[in-house]
């Protein structure tokens, strides 16, 4: 049986992320309210920036389970981030172990986080990898799309890798919705439509979240 990590561990990791964003950054959350109080959900989050994460991790209401590219479990952020409920998965072949541990997080009922773009990019979710759309279907939990805009300011920088200290980044909620049609059935012809769907949505909200900011 796979170790599942506990809303718990994942809930120190939040604890931890919101000092820090709100002290280095100047988040502006945007619908929240959005997300279900209760029960499995899964955040479809565009990537840009290596601080995205940790900063709807940070401003989440609810702690939030991560699937993190296993490339960044190393040295000591190895046990930190299992240590705060996150997941490593290797990008390259099938993961069985962090599947697993992904779908165990949403049977659980908590939250779990994916960049369905699969590495950083434009984060504009041009192209989406069909996991996001596996866990939904397979869990039955919505998707709630997130957007997170501001974090590729590059003007008034300190350090490199990071957003300007102090800058205003948006991270915007949008409506929960299903990603299946309600069938349940995950054959490949399935999940190529769920995803198409999820595409759609995605993309729409973030061009409501540009209008909605300005950015």
């Amino acid at each position: 049986m796979t170790d599942l990590p506990t809303t718990r561990s994942a809930d120190i990791g939040r604890r931890i992320g919101v000092p820090l964003m709100y002290g280095l950054f100047r988040p502006r959350v945007l619908g929240s309210w959005r997300m279900p109080a209760a029960g499995p959900v899964i955040l479809a989050v565009n990537h840009s920036h290596n601080v995205d994460g940790p900063m709807v991790m940070g401003v989440s209401p609810r702690p939030v389970h991560f699937l993190i590219k296993k490339e960044a479990f190393i040295g000591p952020l190895d046990p930190f981030l299992t240590g705060i409920g996150q997941l490593k998965v290797d990008r390259d072949s099938t993961d069985r172990t962090a599947i697993t541990r992904a779908v165990g997080v949403l049977e659980q009922g908590g939250v779990l986080g994916i960049f369905p773009e699969g590495t950083r990019g434009e984060g504009d979710f041009a192209a989406l990898r069909a996991g996001l759309a596996y866990f939904a279907v397979r869990a039955n939990a919505p998707i709630v799309p997130v957007a997170v805009l501001g974090s590729t300011e590059r003007r008034g920088r300190l350090v490199k890798a990071l957003p300007p200290l102090r800058s205003r980044i948006d991270v915007v909620y949008g409506d929960p919705f299903d990603a299946g049609d309600g069938s349940g059935r995950r054959t490949r012809k399935a999940l190529d439509e769920a995803t198409e769907r999820i595409q759609k949505q995605l993309t729409a909200h973030l061009e409501n979240a540009r209008r909605l900011t300005g950015r």
